[in-house]
């Protein structure tokens, strides 16, 4: 089995700063991609950022350069940097690794539990 484990959300006013992370653990054979996406009430869930094995680095079009996303391959763990926050950035930002177990013959995808982000004055 493979577990995610999200922290760092929390209340934060505009124009603020706030780090998420995100570690993976148990049976982890190989990681090929990791990322975090968001979904706001009402809202389909977005793609925020996303890392590849390869080093890639994918954004969603809003965040126009103030979330950085990065991944320590050593530790599981991948990060979202996220600055200038607005309001519109509330919602629950969702973890998502892509790990080929020591179970499983292929990739799939883990979800964390989710970690709620308002950004409210």
């Amino acid at each position: 089995q493979v577990q995610l484990v999200e922290s760092g959300g929390g209340l934060v006013p505009p124009g603020g700063s706030l780090r998420l992370s995100c570690v993976a653990s148990g049976s982890i054979f190989s990681i090929s991609g990791m990322g975090w996406y968001r979904q706001a009430p009402g809202k389909q869930r977005e793609l925020v950022a996303a890392i590849s094995s390869g080093g890639m680095l994918t954004y969603g079009n809003f965040v126009k350069g103030r979330f950085t996303i990065s991944g320590d391959n050593a530790k599981n763990t991948v990060y979202l940097q996220m600055n200038s926050l607005k309001p519109e950035d509330t919602a629950v930002y969702y973890c998502n690794f892509r790990i080929r177990s020591y179970i499983t013959s292929s990739p799939r995808d883990y979800w964390g539990q989710g970690t709620q982000v308002t950004v409210s004055s």
